[in-house]
């Protein structure tokens, strides 16, 4: 028995060398791997389109120096693909409530892709204090109509503040010229787009030196452009059920105060959170309108929040 033992433990041990031996001959080896991870994931040089135009007005890419800061807002943009796959989503949502909007106006469409650029399509809210999705400084919001204080804050009102925005691009074309001017000057103000224009004797957004982040600002605009117009192009995949859908509602309109906005939500069979999410420029839990101002609460139709399938 224990001769048999020992045989068998004797094969057991071979066995065990084999698999090791096996095993490292199996292994991929560095070259292997290195080839392996390449083939795995490539990145691509992007080719910048012959013409691209924003609001009609044609980007001169014959410039070299116009063409290589197109080269890199579009290679930042589409290799930055998480965040480009929620401006997709955000956009189906979104850009609905803006269009037409910019229309009424006579803004050309182009224009929402500043509010991308400009917030992501959310509620932002810079260290200088420019909130919502047009990034709406509290003067501005103020000069233009708005009410902001910490009560209500209709720069957080997409509706509105897509208004806004219209105003004060309405203007700055009719001060600077053209629609591109127009666009720097949403980031560096009529005054100081205008005042660069004399100081460089030129009339072009194109032909100005500027700070990195005005001079990048039009750059950045068309290559969102470009790429939510083109998601196969610049390798972006998804179905229409992967993106954000807006949820119907009806407005309810409100000209006293409101002292409990849960009891609020709950009388029209919603909760807090689902209020606040459709009326971000409804800042605290209650509503003062000492004033007896008439607002308009979006309220969600039936069936969309429920947290039972």
């Amino acid at each position: 028995m224990k001769i048999v033992q020992k045989v068998l433990a004797g094969i057991g041990l071979l066995c065990l060398g084999a698999l090791f031996i096996n095993a490292f001959q199996d292994a991929p080896t560095d070259e292997n791997l290195e080839k392996k991870i390449i083939n795995d994931y490539n990145v691509y040089a992007l080719q910048v389109p012959d013409y691209l135009d924003f609001a009609g007005e044609r980007m001169p890419l014959h410039n070299p120096d116009i063409l290589e800061r197109m080269d890199k807002e579009l290679l930042v943009n589409t290799y930055w693909q998480s965040n480009g796959l929620l401006m997709f989503k955000r956009a189906q949502k979104y850009f609905p409530i803006i269009e037409p909007i910019l229309a009424k106006n006579g803004i050309p469409d182009d224009f929402k892709y500043l509010a991308v650029i400009e917030s992501g399509l959310t509620n932002a809210k810079s260290p200088a204090g420019a909130s919502g999705f047009w990034q709406i400084m509290k003067a501005t919001g103020k000069e233009n109509g708005l009410e902001v204080n910490a009560n209500v804050d209709e720069r957080y009102n997409l509706e509105m503040a897509t208004q806004v925005a219209c105003d004060y691009l309405k203007k700055s074309k009719a001060s600077l010229g053209s629609w591109t001017n127009a666009a720097a000057a949403y980031n560096a103000g009529n005054y100081g787009v205008s005042k660069r224009l004399k100081a460089q004797k030129v009339d072009s957004y194109y032909d100005l030196l500027l700070g990195q982040e005005t001079g990048r600002y039009v750059f950045r605009i068309m290559a969102l452009k470009e790429i939510l117009s083109n998601p196969a192009k610049y390798g972006f995949n998804f179905r229409s059920k992967d993106l954000y859908s807006a949820i119907p509602t009806y407005k309810v309109a409100v000209d006293t105060a409101v002292t409990d906005f849960a009891q609020f939500a709950k009388d029209l069979g919603i909760n807090y959170k689902i209020l606040k999410i459709h009326n971000p420029w409804l800042r605290e839990n209650k509503l003062n309108n000492a004033s007896k101002k008439q607002y308009f609460i979006d309220i969600p139709e039936k069936g969309y929040y429920s947290t039972t399938p």
